[in-house]
């Protein structure tokens, strides 16, 4: 009987990653679920992906526009500056004299009349050198009573040549002699009166003090003389003056002519509306700027118009300043109204939902349109607005 020979160099163990699957070996599992899993996030993406697709299709990019206050005559207008209230005339009131103040009795917003004293400075000086000229002068005047006297007899005298012409010619030579000591006694009354009408600060003009640069006991000056000393003690500005002067471009200077109606617009008080026209234009440009200086003078004015205030100025067709209608209206502009359901509509934006409003139309000024029913100044409303929009829609402002 034969012995049967085995082959052991087929019992080898398989070191491959993945090994050759035969007929009989079990299906992988793990790599199942592991597509699954994949499959499964995939469509999660896709499904959040296209939802978020679908929020940012329904908010519509919007242009805003807000409900605004006019006045009629902007209608009119043809060009628009800005510009600063000054005080044509204004002045720096300060002393002749330098002294310590000693009396200041007014203050800011105080009216006053010209020539009214505003200030006084320490005068007890200049008040004792009037008091020595004045009796230096009366004793010129005795003398020269004295030499008059003797004048009149010398004469009298020499006639019937009682006196020689020496001893009527010293006589006369006395009497001139005083009389110019009285012309010099005079003089120097008048300049000590002087030096004590410099120790009163007096008003130039009627106005309104607009600011107290001293107090009493400082030392003013007229020329600054030092850290401790004043100039100007007051600042009066005469409040009728008071003009708007606003650059304008030398290319629309051409547009501008005296006498042309305006209407002036302070930011202060954005709601009230000056009727006004152009007093002047300055003939020279300012080349750093390329602008030509225009001033605005008021046609009424009242107290709440002050120096320094910023303003807008209107300049207007040519026409009277008594036709400017100055009164306020709401307005939107034109574009800004819609038609739905055959009525005139406009879309209110409430943070980022609008909403259908009716609203009453009135006259067209320009671009814009007034509104006077079914809005509020401030409002704000969508601009151009397609046939898609609807009331209740989000909708998202363009940048």
């Amino acid at each position: 009987m034969s012995e049967k020979r085995f082959d052991l160099s087929k019992l080898k163990i398989s070191r491959e990653e993945n090994p050759p699957s035969g007929p009989e070996s079990p299906p992988s599992r793990p790599h199942i679920a592991y597509f699954l899993y994949i499959g499964a996030a995939l469509f999660i993406g896709f499904g959040i992906y296209f939802f978020l697709i679908n929020i940012i299709k329904s908010d519509e990019i919007v242009e805003v526009t807000t409900v605004v206050q006019i006045s009629p005559a902007q209608a009119d207008a043809i060009l628009t500056a800005s510009g600063y209230i000054v005080a044509q005339r204004k002045a720096s009131v300060a002393s002749k004299a330098t002294g310590r103040l000693v009396y200041l009795g007014f203050k800011e917003g105080d009216q006053v009349q010209k020539g009214e004293i505003i200030a006084r400075i320490e005068s007890e000086d200049v008040e004792a050198a009037l008091a020595q000229a004045k009796a230096e002068l009366e004793v010129a005047n005795a003398d020269k009573i004295d030499a008059e006297q003797s004048l009149e007899r010398a004469q009298k005298l020499f006639e019937p040549q009682l006196i020689s012409q020496a001893e009527y010619d010293g006589v006369k030579a006395r009497y001139d002699r005083v009389a110019a000591i009285i012309a010099s006694r005079k003089a120097a009354v008048k300049a000590a009166e002087v030096q004590l009408e410099n120790t009163l600060i007096r008003a130039p003009f009627d106005g309104t003090i607009l600011t107290k640069n001293a107090d009493v006991g400082e030392v003013v000056a007229p020329f600054s003389a030092g850290a401790s000393s004043r100039v100007a003690v007051v600042t009066l500005a005469d409040m009728r003056s008071l003009q708007v002067e606003a650059d304008v471009s030398e290319s629309n200077i051409e547009r501008i002519d005296t006498q042309q109606p305006c209407e002036i617009i302070l930011d202060a008080y954005p709601d009230k509306r000056y009727r006004g026209f152009v007093d002047k234009i300055i003939p020279t440009a300012d080349r750093a700027k390329a602008t030509v200086l225009t001033k605005i003078r008021f046609a009424d004015i009242d107290h709440r118009v002050l120096p320094e205030m910023s303003a807008k100025v209107h300049f207007l067709k040519k026409q009277s300043t008594d036709s400017i209608d100055v009164k306020l209206i709401l307005a939107v502009e034109r574009e800004a109204i819609t038609k739905r359901k055959n009525e005139e509509v406009v879309f209110l934006l409430d943070k980022r939902i609008v909403h259908e409003i009716p609203v009453t139309l009135g006259n067209t000024y320009g671009k814009m349109i007034e509104i006077k029913s079914g809005l509020s100044h401030g409002d704000k409303i969508i601009l151009r607005p397609s046939y898609k929009l609807q009331s209740g829609t989000s909708v998202k402002v363009k940048d």
